[in-house]
């Protein structure tokens, strides 16, 4: 295929409740969408790049920025673009993961549309639906947390992830376990500890969580390792795992037993697909983190968690879980699942007139 052109479209759309971590607290999400075109069709991508570039190096502005600039213009510059070829087309880029996960996304979901073909099935995915889970934000007290947590199960979900942080961690678990004893729970730092804590952390042991995701700073295999050996809690890793070669130095190091694969942060999903493998091989579990996608991004999470080593539930969650109104047809929870779309490529439509109404910003980008 002949890619045209591109649109890069931004819009913001309001969250439910906030949601807050050790980054700070977020009230909306600022969606960068990109719309490709080529001489066959058309599809859709999401950028997870957040706001601010404290989850990771990248913010949505320079991802903007980004594309516009670099990633499109070398692929309109390609006479015949190839999906799978993609990745090595952008590897003169240096990093940038989340901006080339998006438009990855858009010209997979193009080239789908066209044969016909599910992403899930282009995965190999082996399930028509995922068991899915939430993630809970930190509370401005423990009884809102709890209380928090019972709407969700009461929604129907039988996992919760809690955010922890220094000073907000074995407390609010507690509390959490004493009310849902058969819940599965499993907490997330997003870094904020250091090796001194390891002590304080392996007082999470006595809750039975189904793991302890990112205590360290991602470059910080040495101390996960060493916390591994020292807790009976799984460690998963997040922030550290970039690549499917970084995966496997995690691995081979000690210092995770799961792995989170978020599409964004390891630059598409080809590489997601490369890190599944890669951990089925190893016997280690997978599972999919969200990034507060619209439906865009979302369709291709829930395609992403059909694949067999997706074995634990993902933080992909319903679509009224963040907003009122999403810009695709909304992904609903039947009993703890969500359905995985069936249909070419994404499975979705975009609501362009939602969009309009939600003063959605364009910019174009094409050869001419």
């Amino acid at each position: 295929m002949k890619l045209e052109r591109v649109e890069i479209i931004r819009v913001k759309l309001p969250l439910v409740r906030p949601f807050r971590t050790s980054f700070g607290e977020q009230t909306l999400r600022d969606v960068l969408l990109v719309n490709a075109y080529s001489t066959d069709g058309q599809g859709w991508g999401e950028c997870a790049a957040q706001v601010d570039p404290y989850y990771s190096e990248e913010f949505i502005d320079g991802a903007q920025q980004m594309l516009e600039r670099w990633l499109i213009p070398l692929l309109l510059a390609q006479r015949n673009l190839v999906p799978e070829e993609i990745p090595e087309l952008l590897y003169r880029v240096k990093g940038h993961r989340s901006a080339k996960a998006a438009i990855e996304m858009a010209l997979l979901d193009m080239h789908l549309r066209v044969k016909g073909q599910s992403l899930s099935r282009y995965l190999d995915g082996v399930r028509d639906t995922v068991e899915v889970g939430v993630a809970v934000g930190i509370a401005d007290s423990i009884s809102e947390l709890v209380d928090v947590v019972a709407d969700y199960v009461a929604d129907g979900y039988t996992r919760v992830k809690l955010k922890i942080e220094p000073g907000w961690d074995v407390e609010p678990v507690r509390a959490v376990r004493d009310r849902f004893g058969g819940l599965q729970i499993q907490v997330d730092a997003n870094a904020a500890y250091r090796a001194e804590d390891i002590g304080h952390l392996k007082k999470l042991d006595e809750f039975g969580l189904l793991m302890i995701e990112q205590p360290f700073e991602e470059d910080d295999l040495a101390t996960h390792a060493l916390f591994s050996q020292q807790v009976l809690t799984a460690v998963c890793l997040d922030e550290s795992i970039v690549s499917a070669r970084s995966a496997e130095a995690a691995i081979d190091a000690g210092a995770c037993s799961i792995v989170n694969i978020k599409v964004g942060r390891v630059g598409g999903l080809l590489e997601s697909r490369k890190i599944h493998d890669l951990c089925v091989l190893r016997g280690v579990d997978v599972w999919c983190g969200g990034m507060l996608e619209s439906g865009v991004g979302r369709a291709a999470n829930v395609s992403l968690a059909s694949m067999s080593g997706f074995t634990l539930p993902g933080d992909i969650s319903a679509s009224n879980r963040y907003f009122v109104q999403d810009i695709t047809e909304p992904f609903e929870l039947v009993g703890s699942c969500l359905k995985v779309p069936t249909g070419a490529g994404l499975g979705i439509a975009v609501d362009q007139d939602l969009l309009t109404s939600l003063g959605a910003v364009r910019t174009h980008v094409s050869s001419h």
